[in-house]
């Protein structure tokens, strides 16, 4: 009796407050050209949110969407052992300290003082 070949799997869906990010890849240069050594790891890491759960997704207090760029603490994030390159990441949406936007956000009349 032969085995049946589990599919590979295509999705990840996060559970809870949680997404999917694609870390970036780790800067090997300053601005200035100065090489980084392998072990200089910055506390923190960059990426870009691939998949958001549906709880984030229906909460409008948590500013992340998909595609988003986002800086974020990795402590906490589970690496997915999905890709050869492993560059895929689940990550709490408390350890997200960042996102990266290209016009800040527009100031209403109740923001002021």
């Amino acid at each position: 009796m032969a085995k049946k070949r589990q599919p590979d799997l295509e999705y990840v869906e996060p559970i809870g407050a949680r997404v999917v990010v694609r870390k970036d890849e780790p800067k090997r240069e300053t601005r200035g050209g100065i090489a980084l050594p392998d072990a200089a790891e910055i506390p923190t890491i960059t990426g870009r949110i691939v998949t958001i759960s549906k709880q984030i997704e229906n909460d409008e207090d948590v500013p992340l969407r998909q595609y988003d760029k986002i800086l974020f603490h990795p402590k906490n994030a589970i690496p997915v052992d999905f890709e050869p390159d492993n560059q895929l990441y689940v990550v709490p949406v408390e350890d997200v300290v960042a996102v990266f936007r290209r016009e800040p956000p527009r100031s209403t009349p109740d923001d002021e003082f």
